[in-house]
């Protein structure tokens, strides 16, 4: 009596590439800029506490109602929203993965040690998992209101970060997960280079100092907010 054969699938050329360490790479680079081109959207609206409660309150409408009328309300925001998620998904996923790699790859500690690597380097993986935690905490503080303090207000930013910047623990809580995200970008920008082909001899240092810009613009520029409130330039 034969025995029947088994057809063996071929993997799909996408999961080839997802399987492959090149590619966990690139989607960690792609990923990392989808959410680096927010940051700087991000920060540069934040700013605008700087003018007061009015403009900040409307700019906080306006993200609301962002393509009216062809979008529906809020449906624009929702979209950047699934678009962040994803992102940041996909960019702890790969992350993850590549770290379980490497370590599976060397399982015994090397006997000499490696060549000094930056501190951002050395503490790539920790900052991942302190943004990670601040990105849940900042969602349930002035996304949901679950837990924030002395009352969220519902379509009142301006006073829900007056409230929050006005604890000692929300002011650290920012500040750290900041300097973290300043570490973070500073490596990761100059990686993502390496990764979608972009870096090179003649460029790298062009690419370190963009990446160093970068990194402090976007650290200062967070971080204003809370030493604007401490020091009740923001009230």
């Amino acid at each position: 009596m034969a025995l029947a054969t088994r057809t063996v699938r071929k993997p799909s050329r996408t999961r080839t590439v997802w399987d492959s360490s090149l590619g966990k790479k690139t989607v960690m680079a792609v990923s990392g800029l989808i959410m680096l081109l927010y940051l700087v959207a991000h920060m540069i609206g934040n700013l605008k506490i700087y003018f007061g409660a009015g403009e900040f309150n409307r700019y906080g409408h306006w993200l609301r109602t962002i393509g009216e009328p062809f979008m529906h309300y809020e449906w624009t925001l929702w979209l950047i929203r699934v678009v962040l998620v994803v992102a940041v998904v996909a960019h702890a996923t790969s992350a993850y993965q590549l770290s379980r790699r490497d370590i599976r790859a060397r399982p015994t500690k090397y006997v000499h040690k490696k060549p000094r690597a930056s501190y951002a380097t050395r503490t790539m993986r920790w900052g991942g998992i302190i943004l990670g935690l601040f990105i849940v905490w900042h969602i349930l503080d002035l996304t949901t209101g679950t837990v924030h303090p002395d009352g969220f207000q519902a379509g009142h930013p301006y006073q829900n970060v007056i409230d929050t910047f006005s604890t000692w623990y929300g002011n650290v809580i920012y500040i750290v997960a900041m300097l973290a995200l300043g570490l973070h970008v500073r490596h990761g920008f100059w990686s993502a280079a390496q990764t979608l082909g972009v870096g090179s001899r003649t460029r790298d240092r062009a690419l370190k100092t963009v990446a160093n810009v970068l990194a402090l613009l976007l650290t200062a520029g967070f971080i204003a907010v809370p030493v604007g409130v401490m020091t009740g330039v923001v009230s």
